[in-house]
């Protein structure tokens, strides 16, 4: 793509870019040009020339809006680039304020990535921002990232199923970047009489309600958010947030295992517990092989490392 992009170059203007990127963001053309302040028939006039002074097609149109096509993928890594590069240059030279933040994030229900986003927009000082966090499925979250709906998931994998993981990851155009790894522990309520424990073992767990996170119409055993997933319980239930899961740590007793990082700000009723197994968990972020990460997606997962980093975890390099 390279040699005719660069000679297409020479034709596209950097309000093209911008309108593109924005698009990209947004997941349509009128809700960019609302974003913008600019005609929707003017925007669409523009990203339909820019497809073809490339000989490309960036967008797959629909009546929900537009998705990247593998192209438009590429292109956006290389477009932000440019658009970013230009905002630095009016903020250093004409004394323009930041622009715009933008960043979307699809992950597994972990309080370290909430606190990581939160310090995130803090420190974004932006007047104007449109950010996102989704927790979701495993499989919602490779998709949102493979169609840039979100720029950056966090996710797990272990020797259980990390040949399934990779394989979704990989037909994707993704990669997996690994952040630590981390021992397993049950969350449970402050209350729970196990929580004073140094550790626990499974037949410790064996008569209280097993928590998991509902996985939908993807529901198999190696998309499950927890460990141990194949195993049996007495008494399961499922979960589609985590304020319920946490609600029913209290207000049942029930347990489900994680990571053991949990933030005594956002959560204070519940604790982590080590659980006695020979496994570990390797939790690590997914992009775009093609796109490079934006500057503010960059600063959120330096949060998400310093947050990490807090809690002793060793991180990974």
């Amino acid at each position: 793509m390279e040699r005719q992009t660069a000679g297409a170059l020479r034709g596209i203007t950097l309000q093209q870019l911008r309108y593109f990127v924005e698009v990209a963001a947004e997941g349509s053309i009128s809700a960019a040009a609302d974003v913008l302040y600019v005609a929707q028939p003017t925007m669409s006039a523009a990203l339909k020339d820019l497809e073809s002074r490339l000989g490309r097609t960036l967008f797959v149109r629909s009546t929900r809006g537009v998705t990247l096509t593998d192209d438009g993928a590429e292109f956006l890594g290389y477009a932000r680039q440019v658009v970013e590069q230009s905002e630095l240059l009016e903020q250093k030279y004409l004394g323009r304020g930041p622009s715009r933040r933008l960043l979307a994030v699809s992950t597994q229900h972990y309080s370290f990535v909430v606190d990581a986003f939160a310090r995130m927009v803090k420190a974004s000082q932006a007047a104007e921002y449109a950010f996102s966090l989704r927790e979701t499925r495993t499989w919602d979250i490779i998709e949102d990232v493979r169609t840039l709906r979100s720029e950056i998931g966090v996710l797990y994998r272990n020797e259980f199923n990390a040949r399934v993981i990779n394989k979704l990851i990989r037909e994707a155009g993704l990669v997996f970047t690994p952040l630590f790894f981390a021992s397993p522990h049950i969350f449970i309520a402050r209350t729970n009489p196990l929580a004073g424990q140094a550790s626990v073992t499974l037949k410790d767990l064996e008569e209280l309600p097993r928590l998991t996170f509902d996985q939908g119409v993807n529901n198999s055993f190696y998309l499950a958010e927890e460990i141990l997933s194949t195993r049996s319980s007495k008494q399961e239930i499922r979960v589609s947030d985590r304020a319920t899961i946490f609600n029913l740590m209290i207000g049942l007793g029930g347990y489900t295992i994680s990571t053991g990082i949990i933030s005594d700000d956002l959560d204070p009723s519940i604790v982590a517990v080590r659980l006695d197994v020979d496994e570990r968990i390797e939790i690590g972020w997914i992009g775009h092989a093609s796109v490079s990460l934006t500057a503010q997606a960059q600063r959120f997962v330096a949060e998400m490392r310093d947050v990490v980093a807090e809690f002793g975890v060793d991180l990974l390099t």
